[in-house]
């Protein structure tokens, strides 16, 4: 489990853990785990933190009634609170306002052979990986050296589909563990290209079990080509050669749901065979009250 320490006004500190923990208890237990949790860190911990914020990759408690009733909304948070705090002793822990991370995915199975996981796909994502071959588009895995030209479709992307763009240096950060021109072996970066024009890129963390889409982007360009098909096909091929057993395609609409901002993404990448996780989302332990309600109040604010 990493724990990310960051300063915030005044002398107060906020202790991060991103996709943690890993693993969880059965879910009646996951408060009391969380709770637990906390105290540990406390003590462990020199900072003086205002709350710890958890990411929590686990499966969320709601995602069967979800799929069932084809509803798409979490309960409130209150309800949610309630639920999470059963059993503990101070029923301190709090949705947070926003969710850092992503909270419905798409999964991917890459167990089996290239052919067992490419007949698993939708026929019309089978066809578009194929038409990408034939019009000749290359995947390759790149250097560190072409972060930039990375960054700057990352940007167009941002622009055309109105969310907001990461920060070069966030990105450069995730390759800094070796320092050298070629990335770390736990992160890769993808760019598939045709001739001189770069049609698409991925980031990709690469963990024990499983492979991560961290940040993609496409191009304007030669759109026709398919580049994002023979990426996210050529990823999956790179997180098999890696023995992952499971490639997160990240954010999703949680189901058919038109009207949602991500229902695109649910089209495009349900194609590829995966299932639809809906995890617990962002969720906060606070230790100075005060301070901790400043800083939700400020986040709230800024996420309105």
């Amino acid at each position: 489990m990493l724990v990310l320490i960051k300063s915030l006004s005044g002398h107060n500190a906020v202790a991060y853990v991103p996709q943690g923990p890993e693993f969880a208890p059965e879910e009646e237990k996951h408060g009391l785990f969380l709770e637990a949790l906390s105290a540990s860190i406390v003590e462990g911990l020199n900072s003086r933190l205002a709350f710890i914020r958890y990411d929590l990759p686990w499966k969320s408690p709601y995602a069967e009634d979800m799929a069932e009733k084809g509803w798409w909304d979490y309960p409130e948070p209150r309800i949610q609170e309630m639920r999470m705090n059963f059993g503990t002793r101070h029923c301190n822990l709090r949705k947070a306002p926003v969710n850092m991370m992503v909270t419905h995915s798409a999964i991917v199975d890459i167990g089996g052979s290239p052919e067992q996981i490419f007949a698993r796909m939708k026929p019309k994502t089978r066809y578009n990986i194929r038409l990408a071959a034939r019009k000749g588009v290359c995947v390759r895995s790149a250097s560190v050296r072409q972060l930039p030209a990375f960054y700057a479709l990352h940007r167009e992307t941002a622009r055309r589909n109105k969310f907001l763009a990461c920060e070069l240096d966030h990105l450069m950060a995730l390759f800094a563990a070796r320092g050298g021109e070629s990335p770390a072996p736990e992160v890769a970066l993808l760019m598939a290209t045709h001739g001189r024009d770069v049609l698409a890129g991925a980031i990709i963390a690469i963990s024990r079990k499983g492979a991560v889409f961290l940040h993609g982007a496409s191009a304007n360009v030669k759109r026709d080509h398919m580049g994002p098909y023979a990426l996210h096909w050529a990823a999956i091929q790179y997180a098999r050669s890696c023995q992952c057993r499971t490639y997160d395609m990240g954010a999703v609409s949680p189901g058919r749901d038109p009207a949602h901002r991500f229902f695109g993404l649910y089209r495009f990448k349900s194609g590829f065979g995966g299932r639809i996780v809906h995890r617990s989302g962002t969720w906060d332990f606070p230790l100075d009250e005060e301070a901790y309600t400043d800083f939700r109040n400020s986040e709230t604010l800024q996420s309105g």
